[in-house]
């Protein structure tokens, strides 16, 4: 009977993973997840101030016309301050923003809804400093000195002008209103998501803006 024939054992060798390279993924997806974290964090209350709107609307239903879907701020409007230097739209994140569109002429309907801009903003207390007052005028008219002088007294207006079409293509007014007549609410993360009825009622009004700021709470820092 021949012998049988022993096979030699033969190991494969693999070679071992580069604790370096190792090291570095490990901080990669580490990043990542706090990157991811972070957004998570910055988003969740502008989420649940909608949530609060759209789904639970514990106080029934919002005096002003909620914008859904939202719509974001284009990136590239063309923002100039009154000094005529371009301002980057991606600047008025960061607030809650109480807007009007006026032509820079200003007429009585006009100062009287920069007055209730102002109004509406100290009427809502504390909470007020989340808030900021944008202007967008929508033409190269200059504003009356004595005009001027009452929107940057105080907690100032914020003043910018912008081309008619691009405003009216950002924002738009219920059907059969001007783009002048109404308030338009936008939130911390740059997008439209409610108008106001034209000559809105300042107390009903304050209480959508108040529903949202108390969703809000605990994100928004004073100040931009």
């Amino acid at each position: 009977m021949a012998s049988e024939q022993v096979e030699p054992l033969s190991l494969s060798v693999h070679s071992l993973p580069d604790p370096r390279a190792m090291a570095q993924q490990q901080r990669t997806r580490s990043g990542r997840l706090r990157m991811l974290l972070v957004l998570a964090a910055c988003a969740a209350p502008v989420i649940a101030s909608y949530f609060t709107f759209y789904i639970v609307k514990p106080e029934g239903k919002a005096y002003g016309d909620l914008i859904h879907p939202t719509v974001d701020l284009p990136p590239d409007l063309h923002l100039r301050d009154l000094q005529g230097r371009p301002v980057q739209a991606e600047s008025l994140k960061g607030q809650w923003l109480l807007t009007l569109v006026q032509s820079a002429d200003c007429d009585t309907a006009c100062e009287r809804q920069l007055f209730m801009q102002r109004q509406l903003r100290e009427m809502l207390g504390k909470e007020r400093d989340k808030v900021d007052k944008l202007l967008l005028l929508s033409d190269e008219t200059a504003l009356r000195p004595e005009l001027l002088q009452a929107l940057t007294t105080g907690i100032p207006v914020t003043i910018l002008r912008a081309p008619r079409a691009e405003l009216e293509a950002f924002l738009k007014p219920a059907q059969g209103q001007g783009l002048r007549d109404h308030f338009y609410v936008i939130d911390p993360m740059g997008r439209w998501m409610m108008r106001s009825p034209a000559a809105p009622d300042p107390g009903k009004l304050k209480n959508d803006l108040n529903r949202l700021l108390k969703a809000n709470a605990g994100w928004d820092k004073p100040g931009r």
